[in-house]
């Protein structure tokens, strides 16, 4: 690389000559440079499927647990224009309430009465 090139007194065919050589030279640079990104690349991904292998085994073992049974919660809350709108006081509060409640209307007006006799009608069938 220490070769310095007079350009202008290099004629047409010396000049073509050295663009053909440094286009080679390019050219098995770059395959090179493009085969080690490819074998990086490579690596890369079978170390990415290994983590996803390990973190899929690692939900296998955690996947027979089972969840926690929760009793049914039974609706509180009617919408009187809508009666199948219900609400179980858990959560957040349905659109329709929300308006009510807006509106002037107290969280009272909406409660289901029979509620109690439901509950104790199931615990009855579930014994």
């Amino acid at each position: 690389m220490s070769k310095k090139f007079n350009l202008d007194a290099m004629s047409i065919d010396e000049m073509w000559q050295l663009h053909e050589e440094i286009g080679a030279v390019l050219s098995s640079r770059l395959t090179s440079e493009k085969r080690e990104l490819e074998k990086r690349l490579a690596q890369l991904r079978r170390e990415k499927e290994m983590r996803q292998s390990e973190s899929a085994d690692n939900q296998a073992k955690d996947a027979p647990r089972e969840r926690r049974k929760y009793p049914r919660v039974f609706p509180k809350y009617r919408n009187p224009n809508e009666p199948s709108e219900t609400w179980s006081g858990r959560g957040k509060q349905p659109r329709w309430l929300t308006a009510a409640l807006k509106t002037g209307h107290t969280i009272d007006e909406f409660v289901i009465r029979n509620v109690e006799s439901k509950k104790s009608n199931f615990r009855r069938q579930r014994a």
